[in-house]
């Protein structure tokens, strides 16, 4: 059987050798397929033959499952997972994980250092403000969240969390204070940092209600999905409010806007940035290679994520 990385950005050089040595390992081949670009043709011809895919932020659609005659499984290397076709995986009995918790502290660790970019007026030379003392929301619990407030304690910052899905509890024992609403949220911290999912009930949902609760001089941090903000009413509430910034790591459409109108309370890195380290490189590749070994050998659909 044939296992196929499919990453038109690449893994860096020490996951690809990770990989591979799960993979051999388990008695299966491994192909690349890297930097392919607009060549849609090429990644299709490649994965032909192949029973399984890894991949990162690649578009994996219906057009490219067909082409994949003997494809049983896709794993994204990483937590979000909008960018594979779930309902195309499911009639084609496809199944799609993903791996969470391997990148979480990468994301984690760049909320914060564009945090610390941002309440010191990115480093104009101009006075900024500290972290230390700041009530600091964040808006989903899960892994990612879970790394943001147990940075956040070293900071010395009041720490509050939003998350539908998570039993109050579990938030108060990480020593954090729960809230019952978004609304709540927003309107009771300084900072926000977002780490909810896009999916049909959270795309726009970071609208102009939300962001117009905070505080002045409020901060909003996005390195979950750019999907997950309402960009038309993010230029209405910084036009409304001088006080506002907004850091991502997700270029939003609106790119040149902001940065035309919001110059010194706007940042974007160029690409998606919370995963670019080399540690969550290597474990989000070789966690993928192991849970496409444990399905292949013996159908562990653990993380699986389509029906």
């Amino acid at each position: 059987m044939k296992v196929l990385i499919a990453t038109d950005k690449p893994f860096a050089q020490v996951a690809v050798d990770g990989i591979l040595k799960v993979i051999a390992e388990a008695g299966l081949d491994l192909k690349l397929c890297e930097k392919y670009g607009s060549d849609k043709e090429r990644l299709k011809r490649t994965a032909a033959d192949v029973d399984a895919m890894i991949i990162r932020s690649d578009k994996i659609d219906a057009e490219i499952m067909d082409a994949a005659k003997n494809l049983k499984i896709i794993v994204r290397a990483g937590a979000g997972y909008d960018n594979v076709d779930l309902e195309a995986a499911t009639e084609r009995n496809i199944c799609v994980m993903n791996t969470p918790g391997q990148n979480s502290n990468a994301v984690a660790e760049l909320a914060f250092g564009m945090m610390v970019m941002a309440v010191r007026n990115f480093y104009n030379g101009t006075s900024g403000s500290e972290l230390k003392g700041k009530k600091l929301g964040i808006h989903a619990y899960g892994n990612v969240g879970r790394n943001v407030a147990r940075i956040a304690k070293g900071f010395g910052m009041e720490i509050y969390a939003f998350d539908a899905y998570c039993p109050k509890e579990l938030i108060e024992a990480d020593g954090v204070i729960p809230v019952e609403s978004p609304e709540k949220l927003y309107e009771t911290c300084n900072i926000v940092s977002i780490h909810i999912p896009a999916t049909p009930g959270t795309r726009m949902s970071i609208n102009y209600n939300l962001l117009n609760r905070m505080p002045k001089n409020g901060l909003i941090v996005n390195t979950a999905r750019k999907e997950v903000i309402n960009e038309i009413e993010l230029v209405k509430v910084m036009e409304d409010r001088p006080d506002l910034k907004y850091v991502t790591d997700i270029m939003p459409d609106d790119h040149k806007e902001l940065t035309e109108k919001f110059a010194g309370r706007y940042f974007t890195t160029p690409k998606k940035m919370g995963a670019q380290t080399a540690e969550a490189n290597i474990n989000a590749g070789i966690a993928a290679a192991q849970q496409i070994v444990g399905f292949l050998k013996d159908g562990c659909e653990k993380y699986r994520v389509n029906k």
